[in-house]
């Protein structure tokens, strides 16, 4: 049985939005995209790096999506993630997106809990999430969420897109592990408590 993992950086605010590029997301008139970049350090890649390549697949709507296209699909036989990304399945939550371009697509279903449910029983290994954060609170009002990998960046950036919203409802999880990168970034691991009555 597979488990569905969100990996996301985030600010000490709570916000998600446009961590790696500039341009990436300029919805509400964000302007600190790229925000992650001072403190991308060896522990970071590592982290990430290492998910990456160990994943079975990717579970992003159609925003990550898109920009992971522009970012990723090239083959990089150097690099040990992007060689995984492009050969692993892409699962993709769209309405509008009909024709993904990116070998190894898979566009889901408009049942998404039923679609994820299935995926769970029939895969094997983890099935990652990177930002797609109308995913991930529709995966979390399903109680679809396994595991949260997130990346705390030492930063307020005032403004921007979260993960969660008022809405979010109740759910625990345990600290499952946590480490502290030279730049002062906090990866944190949180398991979801199936012992609560949620």
């Amino acid at each position: 049985m597979a488990s569905i993992v969100v990996i996301n950086f985030m600010s000490l605010d709570g916000v998600v939005q446009a961590p790696l590029r500039a341009d990436e997301d300029t919805d509400g008139g964000f302007a600190h995209g790229g925000w992650t970049d001072p403190y991308q350090d060896e522990t970071v890649g590592a982290f990430m790096g290492g998910a990456t390549a160990r994943a079975a697949g990717l579970l992003l709507g159609r925003r990550t999506y898109e920009n992971f296209v522009t970012d990723w699909m090239q083959p990089d036989a150097t690099d040990p993630a992007i060689v995984a990304m492009n050969r692993m399945p892409k699962y993709l939550v769209s309405r509008t997106l009909t024709d993904p371009v990116w070998h190894n697509t898979i566009r889901l279903g408009p049942d998404l809990p039923a679609e994820v449910r299935r995926l769970r029983a029939e895969a094997d290994g983890e099935i990652v999430v990177f930002g797609s954060t109308e995913l991930v609170r529709a995966l979390h009002r399903d109680d679809l969420v396994d595991e949260y990998r997130l990346l705390i960046f030492p930063v307020l950036l005032g403004g921007g897109k979260r993960m969660f919203d008022e809405g979010a409802g109740l759910a625990r999880f345990e600290l499952a592990d946590s480490v502290i990168s030279d730049s002062g970034v906090t990866i944190n691991c949180y398991r979801r408590d199936r012992s609560d009555s949620r």
